[in-house]
Protein backbone atom coordinates (compact mmCIF):
# COMPACT_ATOMS: atom_id res chain seq x y z
CA UNK A 1 0.00 0.00 0.00
CA UNK A 2 1.36 3.42 -1.01
CA UNK A 3 1.09 6.01 1.76
CA UNK A 4 0.78 9.58 0.47
CA UNK A 5 3.30 11.94 2.07
CA UNK A 6 2.02 15.06 3.83
CA UNK A 7 3.68 18.48 3.98
CA UNK A 8 3.03 19.99 7.42
CA UNK A 9 3.06 23.80 7.49
CA UNK A 10 3.77 25.10 10.99
CA UNK A 11 3.52 28.90 11.24
CA UNK A 12 1.75 31.23 13.67
CA UNK A 13 1.05 33.74 10.86
CA UNK A 14 -2.33 32.71 9.47
CA UNK A 15 -1.89 34.51 6.14
CA UNK A 16 1.47 32.87 5.43
CA UNK A 17 0.17 29.52 6.63
CA UNK A 18 -2.83 29.62 4.30
CA UNK A 19 -0.74 30.86 1.36
CA UNK A 20 1.74 28.02 1.80
CA UNK A 21 -1.00 25.41 1.96
CA UNK A 22 -2.62 26.77 -1.22
CA UNK A 23 0.74 26.81 -3.00
CA UNK A 24 1.55 23.25 -1.97
CA UNK A 25 -1.89 21.90 -2.88
CA UNK A 26 -1.74 23.65 -6.27
CA UNK A 27 1.55 21.81 -6.86
CA UNK A 28 -0.15 18.49 -6.11
CA UNK A 29 0.98 17.96 -2.53
CA UNK A 30 -1.17 16.98 0.44
CA UNK A 31 -0.71 19.79 2.98
CA UNK A 32 -1.87 20.39 6.55
CA UNK A 33 -1.69 23.66 8.47
CA UNK A 34 -0.75 24.05 12.14
CA UNK A 35 -0.71 27.31 14.09
CA UNK A 36 2.14 26.25 16.35
CA UNK A 37 4.50 23.37 17.10
CA UNK A 38 2.40 22.04 19.98
CA UNK A 39 -0.74 21.64 17.84
CA UNK A 40 1.33 19.95 15.13
CA UNK A 41 2.89 17.48 17.58
CA UNK A 42 -0.54 16.73 19.09
CA UNK A 43 -1.81 15.28 15.81
CA UNK A 44 1.46 13.98 14.35
CA UNK A 45 1.44 10.39 13.12
CA UNK A 46 5.08 9.19 13.17
CA UNK A 47 4.17 6.47 10.67
CA UNK A 48 3.07 9.06 8.08
CA UNK A 49 5.83 10.06 5.64
CA UNK A 50 6.28 13.66 4.60
CA UNK A 51 8.13 16.79 5.67
CA UNK A 52 7.68 19.94 7.74
CA UNK A 53 7.83 23.60 6.70
CA UNK A 54 8.20 25.60 9.92
CA UNK A 55 8.78 29.24 10.81
CA UNK A 56 11.93 29.67 12.85
CA UNK A 57 10.19 32.11 15.24
CA UNK A 58 6.90 31.01 16.83
CA UNK A 59 5.27 31.41 20.25
CA UNK A 60 6.11 28.52 22.53
CA UNK A 61 8.33 26.03 20.72
CA UNK A 62 10.40 27.63 17.95
CA UNK A 63 11.10 26.00 14.61
CA UNK A 64 14.60 25.15 15.81
CA UNK A 65 13.26 23.57 19.01
CA UNK A 66 10.73 21.60 16.96
CA UNK A 67 13.54 20.34 14.74
CA UNK A 68 15.50 19.17 17.77
CA UNK A 69 12.42 17.55 19.32
CA UNK A 70 11.74 15.52 16.17
CA UNK A 71 15.39 14.43 16.07
CA UNK A 72 15.42 13.33 19.71
CA UNK A 73 12.14 11.47 19.13
CA UNK A 74 13.69 9.69 16.11
CA UNK A 75 10.85 10.88 13.88
CA UNK A 76 11.99 10.85 10.25
CA UNK A 77 10.40 14.07 9.02
CA UNK A 78 12.79 16.45 7.23
CA UNK A 79 12.27 20.06 8.35
CA UNK A 80 12.51 23.15 6.14
CA UNK A 81 12.98 26.32 8.18
CA UNK A 82 11.32 29.57 7.04
CA UNK A 83 13.27 32.58 8.26
CA UNK A 84 13.33 36.36 8.09
CA UNK A 85 16.54 38.10 7.01
CA UNK A 86 17.45 38.88 10.63
CA UNK A 87 17.25 35.20 11.58
CA UNK A 88 19.75 33.79 9.09
CA UNK A 89 22.23 32.95 11.89
CA UNK A 90 19.50 30.93 13.59
CA UNK A 91 18.71 29.19 10.30
CA UNK A 92 22.37 28.22 9.88
CA UNK A 93 22.20 26.77 13.39
CA UNK A 94 19.14 24.81 12.27
CA UNK A 95 21.07 23.36 9.32
CA UNK A 96 23.77 22.22 11.72
CA UNK A 97 21.03 20.60 13.80
CA UNK A 98 19.82 18.62 10.79
CA UNK A 99 17.32 20.85 8.98
CA UNK A 100 16.75 19.86 5.35
CA UNK A 101 16.93 23.48 4.17
CA UNK A 102 16.07 27.05 5.07
CA UNK A 103 14.17 29.57 2.98
CA UNK A 104 14.30 33.33 3.52
CA UNK A 105 11.18 35.52 3.49
CA UNK A 106 9.93 36.74 1.12
CA UNK A 107 10.49 33.42 -0.60
CA UNK A 108 10.33 32.50 -4.26
CA UNK A 109 7.60 29.92 -4.85
CA UNK A 110 9.75 27.76 -7.12
CA UNK A 111 12.59 27.77 -4.60
CA UNK A 112 10.23 26.66 -1.84
CA UNK A 113 8.63 23.93 -3.97
CA UNK A 114 12.06 22.61 -4.99
CA UNK A 115 13.09 22.48 -1.33
CA UNK A 116 9.89 20.60 -0.49
CA UNK A 117 10.52 18.07 -3.29
CA UNK A 118 14.03 17.41 -1.97
CA UNK A 119 12.74 17.08 1.59
CA UNK A 120 10.01 14.66 0.52
CA UNK A 121 12.56 12.52 -1.35
CA UNK A 122 14.76 12.46 1.74
CA UNK A 123 11.77 11.65 3.94
CA UNK A 124 10.65 8.84 1.63
CA UNK A 125 14.08 7.21 1.83
CA UNK A 126 14.06 7.46 5.62
CA UNK A 127 10.50 6.09 5.73
CA UNK A 128 11.42 3.06 3.59
CA UNK A 129 14.51 2.41 5.68
CA UNK A 130 12.54 2.59 8.95
CA UNK A 131 9.86 0.25 7.58
CA UNK A 132 12.57 -2.20 6.47
CA UNK A 133 14.17 -2.11 9.93
CA UNK A 134 10.75 -2.65 11.53
CA UNK A 135 10.24 -5.74 9.35
CA UNK A 136 13.64 -7.12 10.37
CA UNK A 137 12.85 -6.39 14.02
CA UNK A 138 9.56 -8.29 13.73
CA UNK A 139 11.40 -11.32 12.33
CA UNK A 140 14.00 -11.11 15.10
CA UNK A 141 11.23 -10.96 17.70
CA UNK A 142 9.99 -14.34 16.45
CA UNK A 143 13.28 -16.01 17.42
CA UNK A 144 13.51 -18.00 20.63
CA UNK A 145 16.00 -16.74 23.24
CA UNK A 146 18.41 -19.52 22.25
CA UNK A 147 18.05 -18.77 18.52
CA UNK A 148 18.78 -15.11 19.23
CA UNK A 149 21.90 -16.10 21.18
CA UNK A 150 23.07 -18.23 18.26
CA UNK A 151 22.38 -15.45 15.78
CA UNK A 152 24.27 -12.88 17.84
CA UNK A 153 27.35 -15.12 18.02
CA UNK A 154 27.18 -16.23 14.38
CA UNK A 155 27.04 -12.65 13.06
CA UNK A 156 30.13 -11.90 15.16
CA UNK A 157 31.94 -14.41 12.96
CA UNK A 158 32.07 -17.34 15.37
CA UNK A 159 32.05 -20.80 13.72
CA UNK A 160 29.50 -23.38 14.83
CA UNK A 161 31.96 -25.25 17.05
CA UNK A 162 32.92 -22.06 18.90
CA UNK A 163 29.26 -21.18 19.35
CA UNK A 164 28.64 -24.66 20.73
CA UNK A 165 31.40 -24.22 23.31
CA UNK A 166 30.21 -20.72 24.22
CA UNK A 167 26.62 -21.89 24.81
CA UNK A 168 27.50 -25.34 26.20
CA UNK A 169 25.47 -27.14 23.54
CA UNK A 170 26.40 -29.56 20.76
CA UNK A 171 27.58 -28.41 17.35
CA UNK A 172 24.64 -30.27 15.83
CA UNK A 173 22.23 -28.26 17.99
CA UNK A 174 23.92 -25.08 16.84
CA UNK A 175 23.40 -26.15 13.22
CA UNK A 176 19.70 -26.70 13.86
CA UNK A 177 19.30 -23.33 15.59
CA UNK A 178 21.29 -21.62 12.86
CA UNK A 179 19.08 -23.10 10.14
CA UNK A 180 15.97 -21.93 11.99
CA UNK A 181 17.45 -18.45 12.38
CA UNK A 182 18.16 -18.24 8.65
CA UNK A 183 14.61 -19.36 7.87
CA UNK A 184 12.85 -17.05 10.35
CA UNK A 185 14.97 -14.06 9.37
CA UNK A 186 14.46 -14.84 5.65
CA UNK A 187 18.20 -14.51 5.19
CA UNK A 188 19.55 -15.78 1.88
CA UNK A 189 23.13 -16.02 3.17
CA UNK A 190 25.30 -15.36 6.20
CA UNK A 191 26.26 -11.96 4.80
CA UNK A 192 22.55 -11.18 4.46
CA UNK A 193 22.03 -12.10 8.11
CA UNK A 194 24.97 -9.92 9.17
CA UNK A 195 23.49 -6.96 7.28
CA UNK A 196 20.17 -7.49 9.05
CA UNK A 197 21.88 -7.58 12.45
CA UNK A 198 23.69 -4.34 11.64
CA UNK A 199 20.40 -2.72 10.62
CA UNK A 200 18.89 -3.78 13.94
CA UNK A 201 21.80 -2.26 15.85
CA UNK A 202 21.59 0.98 13.87
CA UNK A 203 17.83 1.22 14.29
CA UNK A 204 17.66 -0.03 17.88
CA UNK A 205 15.28 -2.64 16.55
CA UNK A 206 15.18 -5.20 19.34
Amino acid sequence: MIVQPVVHVVDDDGAIRDALVLLLEAAGHAARAHADAASFLAVLDPAQPGCVVADVRMPGMSGLELLRHLGLSRIDLPVIIITGHADVAMAVEALKAGAADFIEKPFDEDVLLSAVERALDRGARAFRERRHVDEIAARAASLTPREREVMDLVVQGMPNKAVAVELSISARTVEIHRARVMEKMAAASLSDLVRMALRLDEGDGV
